[in-house]
């Protein structure tokens, strides 16, 4: 129960008081009113006896706040900054991370502040988004194990904004145990980039019952409807794209999503909050370079002329 000050006023304890000790009314009663124990009780009346005139139940904190003006500082800059990411749209960010910045004052500046302090201070100070309603998806696909179904997609975003460039983010996800199987950045998005992310997935965990991916061109063939001035001669999936046909030739099945709301969602793994504050540096230029020179001195295949795999 919450405490007497703001559920009663000093009059209102004070009359009650006053009638127990004129003896018209029980202690218990007093007790089940202000929803108080039996020491609380005394205490109240030792005062109200004491200083009949003076008293009052109006709380004054005393104790300094617990966090000093230097962590709420750091607090409210680190919060200015989750908020120009989240702001920037080229930024697949729309949530704040109060448990990043939590860590990120321990680990940055040495402060140790609770995860409900840190919030508390976010809502006060505007840093604050309610979260959005879940829409419920019309279609979805439900898996029994592992290996039987890998979610495979990429994205096109900022993911590091020092480096002001957007990458491609090709991941594969396994939609039982939601293990992350791959994740590459990558400078273009190619067939090959995929067929690569195939490569490294299969050798690596073995061969899944199915793929789901999108209708992207890379993934599948799709024709739109005729038209007065051209006709059409292969119709959606009357073609195999490259991508595919590596998979048909290793027997794995290829399911595509028939709705947005059905593709896998791969921006949230994007959403590291490290990376958002890195400097263009190595680790990512290096990896799209690791990548690239892999591609380039990889022995070409005689009938496409394309690296082999």
């Amino acid at each position: 129960m919450s405490q007497i000050h703001k559920r009663f006023n000093s009059d209102q304890v004070k009359e009650l008081l006053e009638r127990y000790s004129k003896k018209e009314i029980e202690r218990r009663y007093i007790q089940e009113i202000l929803g108080i124990g039996k020491s609380r009780f005394f205490m109240l009346i030792s005062q109200y006896r004491e200083y009949p005139q003076l008293f009052t139940i109006h709380y004054e904190r005393n104790t300094p706040p617990r966090i000093s003006k230097d962590i709420e500082h750091n607090i409210l800059k680190e919060l200015s900054i989750e908020k120009g990411i989240i702001e920037n749209r080229e930024i697949p960010l729309k949530s704040y991370n109060y448990s990043f910045i939590k860590d990120r004052l321990r680990k940055k500046y040495r402060q140790k502040v609770s995860l409900t302090t840190v919030i508390r201070r976010a809502k006060k100070h505007g840093f604050y988004l309610k979260k959005p309603k879940r829409t419920l998806h019309d279609r979805e696909v439900l898996t029994r194990y592992v290996g039987e179904l890998i979610q495979h997609d990429s994205s096109h975003h900022l993911w590091a904004p020092a480096a002001q460039e957007k990458w491609y983010l090709i991941t594969s996800l396994d939609d039982y145990s939601r293990l992350i199987l791959y994740a590459v950045l990558v400078k273009q998005e190619t067939t090959w980039t995929h067929i690569l992310a195939l490569q490294t997935v299969i050798l690596q965990y073995g061969l899944p019952y199915c793929y789901y991916v999108d209708s992207h061109r890379i993934f599948r063939f799709v024709q739109g409807r005729d038209s007065l001035w051209r006709k059409h001669h292969l119709l959606t999936d009357e073609a195999t794209p490259q991508w595919k046909q590596v998979l048909e030739d290793c027997n794995v099945k290829v399911i595509h999503s028939l709705s947005p709301q059905a593709r896998p969602a791969y921006r949230r793994q994007g959403q590291d909050r490290e990376t958002l504050r890195l400097a263009p540096g190595p680790p990512h230029s290096n990896l799209c370079q690791r990548r690239y020179h892999r591609h380039q001195t990889r022995p070409a295949n005689p009938s496409t002329g394309n690296p082999s795999v």
